[in-house]
């Protein structure tokens, strides 16, 4: 029986040929890190609905999902549509427009803390401002965030987020005194941490769902107490929606964990697959960055960039929040198929792994090194994450199943159950394979 490296190889043979041309110019042959796998990663040529295709041919149903924001599914025809008929009236203005009036009007509709937004064209900006922010308002410098948390490359957070939690994420940072760390899930720890910097703490910054971390939600009573430890603290909460907002209703999830958030940053979802990100906070937070009322003295200067609020990422963001509200089902449809996953999942691999997320997010968790539940990123590291590698990239190879290697799964509107009987399958073969 031929390895699955050696099949991959003999599927994707122009894909090893533009990967080498691309190796010659970008770093690694890749513009993001974590798109790289080994032995190469093929080339991507189109992608539509639940399948993404390959310059070979190859087609894969896909559930990375472009970073899981693809809550649709590829080139979504309710998103596609009005994109059309927005880019004869010019893609780039640099100016105001009203596209972006009506995409805040639906935001702020559905999003109660955003009294006040401003636009970015990343997640990592939006984090990056929200704890700018959490300082020039609190007068403070420290910003806790948990172990394992992922918010982007910004330099102020860019701690903790791979295992060991104590070594340095990267050459080049000048400061990392003014950033700790705290255990997901362990509040009594955590306010222990927290404790101990109280005085000059101005944010803690928190995902409800951990994705790079593990894809593992965090509990109401540990999101609450961190939120009553901040504010009795005089420092801000902070919650990163940016893998969450819109996953798994029509807003974001601190509504339904009754959580008072202070700034929400948005991303993926709301764009409709365009570049963004969103500083969504209270009015009385965001005010610290009006130009009108604050000179530069007393300000906090969130100023966006070239291209944030484009007209198509308005209209495409747009567009894609009225066709979730105008369908409901959406969510009903891709969390039952979610639970579905989830749940055969855990019978297939039974004691070898365990299963997190919730509604349309999963992933397996090889288990290894006496761990026998997920609750953190710690417990994620300790499993058998090349065993995790090795599962993804035998169904991209054999089954033609596409997961980011490593990385949890997404399921869209435009998957099915027979998808998910698809995926049960290939995962049971592997299963079989490990005995």
């Amino acid at each position: 029986m031929s390895s699955a490296v050696e099949i991959y190889k003999k599927k994707t043979r122009k894909s090893a040929q533009v990967f080498e041309k691309s190796k010659k110019f970008h770093v690694n042959g890749v513009s993001h890190n974590i798109r790289f796998f080994k032995p190469y990663p093929f080339v991507t040529k189109s992608a539509k609905g639940k399948f993404i295709s390959d310059i070979d041919g190859n087609r894969y149903t896909d559930y990375w999902m472009g970073h899981w924001s693809l809550i649709l599914g590829h080139a979504a025809p309710p998103v596609a549509s009005l994109v059309k008929k927005q880019l004869p009236s010019c893609w780039m203005h640099g100016t105001v427009n009203e596209m972006t009036v009506l995409f805040s009007e639906v935001i702020q509709n559905a999003v109660s803390v955003a009294e006040k937004i401003r636009y970015v064209s990343t997640g990592t900006e939006s984090t990056m401002y929200a704890v700018r922010i959490a300082r020039a308002v609190t007068g403070k410098k420290i910003i806790a965030k948990v172990d394992g948390g992922w918010h982007g490359y910004t330099t102020d957070l860019l701690k903790s987020v791979n295992w060991p939690f104590e070594q340095p994420e990267s050459l080049g940072l000048t400061d990392d005194s003014h950033i700790v760390s705290i255990p997901y899930n362990d509040l009594e720890k955590s306010v222990q941490i927290l404790q101990s910097v109280k005085d000059d703490l101005a944010g803690v910054i928190i995902e409800p769902v951990l994705g790079g971390g593990g894809c593992i939600p965090a509990t109401r009573e540990y999101l609450s107490g961190i939120q009553e430890f901040a504010h009795k603290n005089n420092a801000l909460f902070l919650l990163d929606e940016i893998v969450t907002g819109f996953r798994f209703s029509f807003g974001c999830m601190y509504t339904s964990m009754r959580l008072d958030p202070d700034i929400v940053t948005l991303g993926k979802i709301v764009g409709g697959g365009f570049p963004v990100g969103v500083i969504c906070g209270k009015e009385e937070v965001m005010k610290i960055s009006d130009t009108q009322t604050h000179t530069r003295f007393d300000r906090s200067y969130v100023g966006g960039g070239t291209f944030s609020a484009n007209p198509i990422t308005m209209t495409s963001g747009r567009a894609m929040l009225q066709f979730l509200k105008k369908n409901p089902g959406v969510y009903k449809k891709i969390g039952k198929l979610g639970d579905l996953a989830r749940s055969e999942l855990g019978k297939i691999f039974n004691d070898k792994a365990v299963i997190t997320g919730m509604g349309s997010l999963f992933m397996p968790h090889f288990l290894a090194n006496g761990v026998t539940e997920v609750k953190n990123a710690s417990d994620a590291a300790k499993c058998n994450i090349d065993l995790l590698h090795q599962y993804h990239f035998e169904m991209i190879a054999r089954d033609g199943i596409f997961f980011l290697p490593g990385k949890l799964g997404a399921i869209s509107y435009a998957h099915d159950e027979s998808d998910i009987k698809g995926l049960i399958e290939a995962s049971s073969r592997f299963s079989d394979s490990l005995k």
